[in-house]
């Protein structure tokens, strides 16, 4: 692809588990007289949208139109993750407030760039509120080009079968960030996208890249899924489709924090294929904007004015 596509026109409706990233960076100068850890005095705390709110984030980052579908608890945290998501003119969060439950926070502390801890806050989300959201799915759906639902396996996707069958009625892509053993609740996506570590959970092990296709392969099948991009870290990305296998080589730079790549991964496919992109293109393009996102720290976005200039 000699030109990247204008994206002010895509538009992507993003679904699943959203959470408030939170970094402590300070100093350690010194090891607790309590027990052998070293003390972090922080001088500067950083919040962040996380998970499917990053999604979001990515889009609106490239310079697409994003509606983004989650439940917060009705609590600091989820004000907070819906003040930041507030700031992108073309991001629209639709934010279902759960009073049963906390916001999902991951808190880490860093010093001198290196992670030292991190502490997760979660609880699953009500049945009564999660009925709400897919009723705002079913609303939706008509604006978006292309739907994503970003499984981060909190309990916020419990209508993803239903959601599927309902994009793919509707005409509309539906892109999968997957989670846990269970890729039977995925069935019907028009594409899936593990990363290696995630890829092996559901189809075990392999020892040569010949074994690891016919893996590839046979998962895309029995799901009916119309593609698999699977993301191999070092190794790049490779997508299977009915007959066809690409593998896109990883872009060499150095790699500062992979952390939400795979949301970057995701969101620039989307949008790609929004703007009119075939899927080996919009995976060329995805690899590069990966390529970007892991030399910055925490969960990071790329613009398509980077992506232009990573081209040239």
């Amino acid at each position: 692809m000699s030109r990247l596509p204008e994206f002010e026109n895509a538009r992507v409706l993003v679904v699943g588990d959203v959470m408030l990233d939170r970094y402590w960076f300070g100093d350690v100068n010194r090891i607790s007289p309590e027990a052998p850890v070293p003390v972090l005095k922080v001088g500067r705390v950083e919040e962040r949208p996380g998970g499917a709110a990053n999604v979001a984030r990515n889009i609106a980052a490239l310079g697409a139109q994003a509606t983004l579908l989650s439940v917060v608890g009705d609590d600091e945290a989820g004000a907070c993750l819906e003040r930041l998501l507030n700031e992108h003119s073309n991001l629209t969060a639709l934010l279902h407030r759960d009073g049963s439950i906390s916001t999902i926070i991951k808190l880490r502390a860093i010093a001198r760039h290196q992670q030292l801890l991190r502490i997760d806050f979660e609880t699953s989300p009500s049945h009564e509120v999660l009925h709400a959201a897919l009723e705002d799915f079913r609303a939706r759906l008509p604006w978006a080009d292309v739907v994503i639902l970003s499984d981060y396996g909190k309990g916020g996707l419990a209508h993803i079968a239903e959601m599927i069958r309902l994009a793919r009625a509707a005409g509309k892509p539906v892109l999968v960030d997957p989670k846990g053993e269970d890729y039977a609740r995925y069935s019907g996506a028009t594409l899936l996208t593990p990363n290696r570590s995630e890829f092996r959970e559901v189809a075990g092990s392999w020892k040569t890249d010949a074994e690891f296709n016919a893996k590839a392969e046979k998962l895309r099948t029995e799901l009916h899924l119309d593609a698999l991009l699977v993301t191999r870290s070092e190794d790049g990305m490779s997508l299977y489709r009915a007959n066809e296998v690409l593998h896109e080589p990883t872009q060499t730079r150095e790699v500062f924090d992979v952390s939400g790549a795979g949301d970057t991964v995701i969101a620039t496919l989307a949008v790609m294929l929004a703007s009119g992109a075939d899927l080996p293109d919009a995976m060329r393009i995805a690899n590069r904007a990966a390529g970007i996102v892991v030399g910055k720290l925490g969960t990071a976005v790329v613009s398509r004015e980077e992506i232009v200039r990573d081209m040239q």
